[in-house]
């Protein structure tokens, strides 16, 4: 049985362990909000750049571009992108087993994030590179990735690019999903699965009439860079505000359980006392009523 000195120590070092949690916890909510808010600025942009490429798309007849090119192959990059730090409850994790389903000796890894960089060389998968991001993503950052995967698959290094990441739903709600990237096929919204929208659903073509100057293929040409470049961007918001969030509820119930942990320790205490008083008081009435006789 522990003694009230064991006790006192371990009410101690959950104290200050609850100190330090209730501390994150604010600061990753304080991080959270502005991410959240930086995710979902960036949704309506991704929905009107996907509307007027969808119709651009429509409109261009046979065009061709090297990053729309369609090929046999099975060679898969993969940009994972994860957190820097732990702490944030599951996300990482679910992260994780959504990349490992894929095969790894066709597959290589394009990190941005510490603990998807760890986890390619704890798995002895194939990193090609390794990026990092900011708390505020900033767009520099996703064209480096963007870029660099352009660039893998135009000298044909790949046959596929896929994105995983972790899709931002609500402060509760974090999503892992894997998203085709190039080849350019159906263009898709960026961030679907929000409360309230229609993941599955097509953008409508010819719906809204456009004037493309000078023609649809040179805007188009011109676009997909971009759209690619904005594609990865919004990705990175999504990973963050979703780390944040995760990071927040994660510090939250650990601040909770250790207040629990605290209150059953101090109840705990409180009966050791109280039996250790009572043995003592009944020591003295022994030895009292021994010298007594």
């Amino acid at each position: 049985m522990p003694s009230t000195r064991d006790i006192r120590r371990r009410i101690r070092s959950v104290k200050s362990t609850a100190q330090i949690t209730k501390a994150m916890q604010m600061v990753a909510a304080s991080k959270m909000r502005r991410a959240q808010l930086s995710a979902l600025a960036g949704r309506p942009y991704a929905t009107l750049m996907n509307k007027v490429l969808a119709e651009v798309t429509h409109h261009a007849g046979d065009f061709n571009h090297p990053l729309m090119e369609v090929r046999q192959g099975d060679r898969r990059a993969v940009v994972l992108i994860s957190s820097d730090r732990g702490l944030c409850g599951g996300l990482n994790s679910n992260l994780m087993r959504e990349a490992g389903k894929l095969d790894k000796d066709k597959t290589v890894f394009v990190c941005a994030g510490r603990k998807g960089s760890q986890f390619v060389a704890r798995t002895k998968r194939k990193l090609a590179a390794e990026f990092t991001y900011k708390d505020t993503p900033l767009f520099a950052e996703a064209r480096a990735i963007s870029r660099f995967v352009q660039e893998m698959f135009r000298k044909g290094e790949v046959d596929h690019v896929d994105v995983i990441y972790t899709n931002f739903i609500n402060t509760l709600t974090q999503k892992p999903e894997r998203v085709p990237l190039l080849p350019l096929g159906e263009i898709r919204a960026v961030g679907a699965g929000v409360e309230g929208e229609d993941s599955s659903s097509e953008l409508t073509k010819g719906a809204v009439e456009f004037l493309f100057e000078p023609d649809p293929a040179n805007v188009l040409g011109a676009l997909l860079p971009h759209y690619l470049n904005f594609q990865i961007y919004q990705f990175l918001l999504e990973a963050k505000a979703s780390e944040h969030s995760a990071r927040m509820v994660a510090m939250k119930s650990a601040t909770d359980n250790a207040k629990q942990i605290i209150k059953d320790l101090t109840l705990e205490y409180n009966k050791l006392r109280q039996a250790n008083i009572t043995r003592e008081l009944l020591e003295i009435t022994t030895a009292q009523m021994a010298m007594g006789n």
